[in-house]
């Protein structure tokens, strides 16, 4: 009697040559997950916990930002799995930040990528968290601090941090970013307020306040761009 190969063999080749066809543009975010989860997991047909990681994640980008433990809470996922999927995310971040910084050009000249890059990073966040980012004369990203975590709804920062911060770093300009988990991008009125703030301090020691930008996971605003700053 022969050994029947199993089905899945099978499906995962013709997985991997539908990805070397179009580098997976075609492909559903489950069977992108799929693919991922055949080099981690052998000997299993790996669909049906695909698609319970996109069901419990909504989404691959979804599913990248969850912690290692939420990710074990599916079931067929360990912890080397989810370690796999988490690569995406540290991967993601990289990218998106090298595209940001690795330019002579003004952050102003690649504004999408200053967008990008602030969603890769804060769009999924379940915390506030304020960010500052560090520009030269030139208006070139030259680096960013994490400031500081707050609430699901609010984060205190103080401008003497910012402003000791910048100088530290040598900036010219500093852009702000901050995240609401809402999903309500409109700036508060302590966001107003403490923008104004900032803008005044770092004005008394000529650093510039190009921008402050407020990140949800579907939208952002600026408030240069609302004529608050």
């Amino acid at each position: 009697m022969t050994e029947t190969t199993p089905d899945y063999i099978g499906h995962r080749a013709r997985l991997r040559e539908r990805f070397l066809h179009d580098g997976g543009k075609s492909m559903a975010d489950y069977e992108l997950i799929e693919l991922l989860l055949t080099y981690a997991i052998p000997r299993r047909d790996v669909k049906p916990i695909a698609k319970n990681v996109v069901r419990r994640f909504g989404s691959l980008a979804g599913a990248a930002k969850a912690s290692v433990g939420q990710l074990t809470e599916v079931n067929g996922i360990k912890e080397n799995t989810a370690v796999l999927l988490k690569l995406i995310q540290e991967a993601a971040r990289r990218f998106s930040w090298a595209e940001l910084s690795d330019t002579d050009a003004p952050v102003i000249s690649n504004w999408d990528a200053m967008i990008d890059y602030c969603r890769t990073e804060m769009s999924h966040l379940d915390v506030e968290e304020f960010r500052v980012i560090f520009l030269d004369v030139k208006f070139k990203v030259i680096g960013e601090e994490i400031m500081q975590r707050g609430t699901i709804n609010q984060v205190a920062i103080h401008p003497r941090e910012v402003v000791k911060m910048a100088m530290e770093k040598k900036a010219s300009a500093v852009i702000l970013v901050h995240n609401h988990p809402s999903g309500d991008v409109k700036p508060s009125r302590a966001d107003v307020e403490i923008t104004k703030q900032i803008k005044q301090a770092l004005e008394a020691i000529n650093i510039a306040l190009l921008d402050h930008i407020v990140i949800s996971k579907y939208d952002y605003a600026s408030l240069k761009s609302m004529q608050v700053i």
